[in-house]
Formats: C-alpha cells, structure tokens, sequence
C-alpha cells in the first residue's frame, strides 16, 4: 500500500504517524494493498481557500478528502485488480486541529490521527450529512481510532521491552567477557629488579 505524505503546513508533526493511521484504517476497512493515497498537511490560508472553492464555505477547516473520480461500482479499492488504486487525497490542517484538540483535552497528534480515519472513511464513501449516516460513520471511526491506539500503544511497549533486554543483555554479554578473559601474568620479578630489553637489569631495549 503505497501512502504518500507532504508537509506544507510550518508545523512539525509526526508524519509518519499519520502513515500509520491511515494504513491502519484502510487494512481494517480492508483496501487492497494495491491502493494508493496521498496525504497533504497545509497552513490556514491554504485549506480556506480549498475549502471555499470546493465546499463553498468561508474560513478553513481540519480535513477535507477529494476521491478520485475513477472509483465507481467497476474499480472498487477493496476489489483484487490488475493496477493499483487511487483512492485520493486528504488535506489536514495542523493549525487548525491544534485549537480543536486544546477544546478536546487531547493532544495534537491524538486530533490528527482523528481526522487522517476520517479522511479515509470519505474516501471510501461514507459520509454524515444525515443522522443515519453520522452515526455509522462515527461509531466505525471511534473503533478503528480506538483499536489503533491500543495496537500502537502495545507495539510502543513491546519496543521498549526489547530496548531494555538489549540493555540487559548487552551488560550481561560484557560481564561474561570480562569473566572469560586471560588473568595478568603475575610472574614474580627478581629481587635486584626488573630486567630490561637487554637481559641487564634496569635495561631498555636498544
């Protein structure tokens, strides 16, 4: 599954994060890995104008989705196929997200994932414009957000566990070492001192 991410907003994120979450809701919304997306993350003056020119609204907003016209009945994007497809593009606005998650109590990249499984939900179709539809879209988004963290919550523990039994393992592996290596020969030297290089006593090496 090819994802492709640009940032043209000015605001550092984890961008490969939000890879993660769109991945993650297209293989449980099971899209073939075929399917190729593009995520672009822009500044306010730029998702206001899209979103005045394509939804007719003043002001920016946190996400839009623009499909691809070529899916239709015949080239589903969970349908096995010959070529890959493309699904289509989400527009995030981090600055725009980053007041919507202050009022959330949640951090920015919590909103950001939020709005990528969003983003991706329209792609494939769903929508809210009616109650109906705002709840299954809502419910099934919550669940993949929701299975998402835990699943990258237990990947972050199991990482840690392995970075700390590298650290024991690593100290283990030197304590051996140290055990296994030769002990310093401890030859008595002669009363009169040490010979040098010569055979002499006190000599240095010529």
């Amino acid at each position: 599954m090819s994802i492709e991410i640009a940032n043209e907003s000015g605001v550092s994120v984890d961008e490969a994060s939000i890879v993660a979450a769109a991945r993650y809701a297209l293989d449980r919304m099971g899209v073939s890995p075929l399917a190729e997306l593009s995520v672009l993350l822009v500044d306010l003056d730029v998702m206001a104008d899209l979103h005045e020119r394509w939804m007719d609204l003043p002001g920016p907003t946190d996400v839009m989705a623009f499909p691809m016209d070529e899916l239709d009945s015949a080239r589903r994007p969970d349908a096995a196929g010959l070529g890959p497809a493309l699904l289509g593009d989400i527009v995030l606005c981090p600055a725009f997200a980053r007041e919507q998650a202050r009022k959330a109590g949640h951090g920015l990249m919590d909103e950001l994932h939020l709005l990528t499984v969003h983003g991706v939900l329209h792609l494939l179709g769903y929508d809210h414009a009616e109650p109906a539809e705002e709840r299954e879209m809502f419910s099934l988004q919550n669940r993949i957000l929701a299975d998402f963290r835990t699943a990258r919550a237990e990947a972050e523990r199991l990482a840690a566990q392995r970075d700390a039994d590298d650290r024991v393992l690593g100290a283990v592996g030197l304590t051996e070492a140290e055990d296994e290596a030769p002990a310093p020969d401890r030859r008595e030297e002669p009363e009169d001192g040490p010979e040098g290089g010569d055979g002499r006593p006190g000599g240095q090496a010529g």
